[in-house]
């Protein structure tokens, strides 16, 4: 029987009828419910009612329970974070081990060991990455490799300490198998290392940057003066670039959060008016609150250029640069600057909260010895702490517990010799989940 034939069949016989249907339940509606009926149905409706409140409970604390990871789970994860790659079956195994017995630190050191040649993607990936934003004005990641950043990268493998950045005289340079020689003219040596996809972790070998730069001994200042960071920060302007970016990139801090309109304006050269528009409140409410404090910081940058003709960094050592004395129509009674002398009128006001040191006087001749001010205040510790951080946890510290992380993580930083690869891992074990 076909399937239509089957149903009106059935409605013709009333088996399955709409009537019977109706009929059944007027039925029901109108037959009276014994008693003891009524009181099974409540008592069974009672009893479902029970059920289902613990069922949902159940479900409920089951919904809001975290998911705990393994040992494993935990490993992998700090291997990810450090390296961005996945460990092999071996090396998860034994960071597993590490991470069972209680040993997590332990683990993340192994896997940005250098010697270790799963690290790779430390050096190549997760520095480069951290690193090259603080090469250009943009901030950008998408820069080529350069020696500013190849500095950083080495540093960080070789445990250099941290806080002398902005002060060594060192340069990271590639020793890759025909890679053209360092020039102070171009980026090509670099350029190659990263077309050839070189191991970072192996491939840069320290030098002196003196030796290499031709920049006396005297007048290097770490990374402040690589090529790539006079490109950026020394080209044209006033050089209050370079003090600006170092500021931001080096102790998280932009000119608008140290303003400081208490602090005496005798430095402030004459390019800056001090009356722009003719209202001299706008000075004194604002240009004094950076200027007052950054131009007797920037004096320091007086005998550097950058000669974008020649590509490369220019030191005049005892001749002022001319652009410090541009724009000198603006204000002549203004700051006149005769030499390099710089001064930390920060260290008094509400910028001591940067935490500069107390064992260095806070004043200095040329860029090496104000990065030594710069990189040894609290800021700059806590800085690369946050950094670090950002990398690794791939979010900012958002609560109490991870501030506190932070500071104990700064204090580490700082007693364990500026030690960035420790400050790597221990913020990965951190972030590694419970």
């Amino acid at each position: 029987m076909q399937p239509l034939n089957r149903i009106n069949s059935l409605n013709s016989t009333g088996k399955g009828s709409r009537m019977n249907i109706s009929t059944g339940v007027t039925r029901s509606m109108t037959t009276p419910i014994h008693p003891d009926a009524r009181t099974a149905a409540a008592a069974v409706k009672r009893s479902g009612a029970v059920w289902l409140a613990i069922a949902i409970g159940l479900f409920g604390a089951s919904w809001q329970q975290p998911a705990l990871a393994g040992a494993r789970d935990q490993a992998k994860r700090i291997h990810d974070r450090l390296t961005g790659t996945p460990p092999s079956d071996a090396l998860l195994s034994t960071m597993t081990g590490m991470v069972q017995s209680g040993d997590a630190l332990g683990a993340a050191r192994l896997a940005i060991d250098p010697n270790n040649t799963e690290s790779r993607g430390f050096y190549s990936v997760t520095l480069k990455n951290f690193a090259t934003p603080w090469t250009n004005r943009d901030r950008t990641v998408f820069a080529p490799l350069n020696d500013y950043t190849a500095t950083v990268i080495g540093m960080v493998r070789d445990n250099v300490p941290f806080n002398t950045l902005l002060s060594a005289d060192l340069l990271y340079t590639g020793n890759a198998s025909g890679a053209p020689a360092y020039a102070v003219t171009n980026n090509n040596h670099y350029q190659y290392l990263e077309d050839n996809d070189a191991d970072l972790r192996t491939a840069l070998s320290s030098q002196n940057q003196s030796a290499v730069t031709g920049l006396p001994a005297a007048a290097t200042a770490g990374v402040m003066t690589t090529r790539a960071a006079a490109q950026a920060f020394f080209i044209d302007g006033t050089n209050r670039a370079m003090f600006r970016y170092t500021l931001l990139n080096h102790l998280c801090n932009d000119l608008e959060q140290v303003q400081d309109t208490s602090r005496p304006p005798d430095r402030i050269r004459q390019d800056v008016s001090r009356s722009p528009g003719g209202d001299s409140r706008l000075f004194l409410n604002g240009c004094i609150g950076c200027h007052s404090g950054m131009d007797p910081l920037a004096q320091a940058f007086a005998y550097y250029d950058f000669d974008e003709t020649q590509g490369r960094l220019v030191y005049t050592g005892g001749a002022v640069q001319q652009k410090y004395g541009i724009n000198m129509d603006n204000f002549k009674p203004g700051y006149v600057t005769p030499d390099d002398h710089w001064n930390n009128y920060w260290r008094q006001g509400p910028n001591r909260a940067l935490g500069f040191s107390s064992s260095l006087s806070g004043a200095g001749t040329g860029a090496k010895t104000l990065g030594q001010e710069l990189a040894n205040s609290e800021a700059f510790a806590q800085c690369q702490v946050q950094k670090a951080f950002r990398a690794v946890c791939l979010r900012e510290p958002g609560n109490s517990a991870d501030r506190n992380k932070v500071a104990q993580i700064t204090s580490t930083f700082k007693s364990s010799n500026y030690s960035m690869r420790e400050v790597f891992a221990e913020a990965a074990v951190y972030c590694m989940g419970d």
